[in-house]
């Protein structure tokens, strides 16, 4: 087989990338070419600070020859503690398939080690969305694993700064906007699915009472959601009132 692995790893040194990229294929610095995609820097009072990037390249072994792998097969079992081996990506043939998309690896590597800087293990999962109104394909990011209430928040608090964080890191680090969408397991769905089910029962109660209807104050996703649910039904229209932190929907019945 001629394609050769390669993985990349971001870190605030390309010391320190080189080094955890070498424990994570179980490898050492003679079995890889080394490639530094961004030296990263520093900042001014760190601000502006941009994370080291490396692309590791697993040498081709002839044949007959020890592999790395088999010379230095104790690497690979050197323990890890436990938030650094959930949330840290096994080096299969179908991670490597997601590797090659940089920006999923951007993505994924992000969220991971904001989570073990939390001392939070999880799985990660990582894909794109359905293209957007602007023709644009969404990261999604589902994050799964025991007692992540932590990670959510009343309201979704902790989860919306957390994501509001990734996409800022994320698109610096690809140089461009990066819309990344995080979701833990499952809230997000069913918040939304929650959201459009009680937009029926409001619109129905508008209809049938023959007045408007005003809903508690929410955030500006979850008033789109109202909306869109909304947008074409045939006996009401919907519109924001208010200012943040307490603008509302409100479900006015069609004359």
């Amino acid at each position: 087989m001629n394609e050769r692995t390669t993985l990349e790893k971001i870190a605030p040194t390309v010391e320190e990338a080189v080094t955890e990229g070498l424990t994570e294929l179980g490898l050492t610095a003679e079995a890889v070419d080394v490639e530094v995609l961004d030296n990263g820097s520093r900042g001014l009072f760190g601000v502006g600070s941009r994370q080291a990037r490396v692309r590791l390249t697993v040498k081709i072994v002839p044949s007959g020859s020890e592999t790395g792998s088999e010379k230095h097969g104790a690497a690979q079992t050197k323990a890890t503690s436990p938030a650094k081996e959930a949330v840290t990506a096994e080096i299969s043939e179908e991670a490597f398939n997601v590797l090659d998309d940089n920006l999923l690896f951007i993505s994924r590597q992000t969220v991971a080690e904001l989570l073990e800087k939390m001392k939070i293990p999880a799985k990660i999962e990582v894909r794109f969305g359905d293209l957007d109104e602007e023709g644009q394909r969404p990261v999604l990011v589902d994050i799964q694993g025991d007692d992540l209430g932590v990670l959510i928040g009343r309201r979704a608090e902790i989860l919306n700064a957390l994501q509001y964080v990734v996409n800022l890191i994320v698109s610096k680090q690809v140089e461009h906007w990066v819309q990344v969408n995080i979701d833990v397991q499952g809230y997000r769905a069913r918040h939304e699915r929650q959201l459009r089910q009680m937009a029926q029962r409001m619109a129905e109660q508008a209809i049938k009472a023959g007045r408007r209807q005003v809903l508690e104050p929410m955030s500006a996703s979850d008033r789109r959601i109202i909306h869109l649910e909304l947008r074409d039904h045939p006996g009401v229209t919907t519109q924001s009132v208010g200012e943040d932190p307490t603008r509302k929907v409100t479900i006015v019945p069609k004359e």
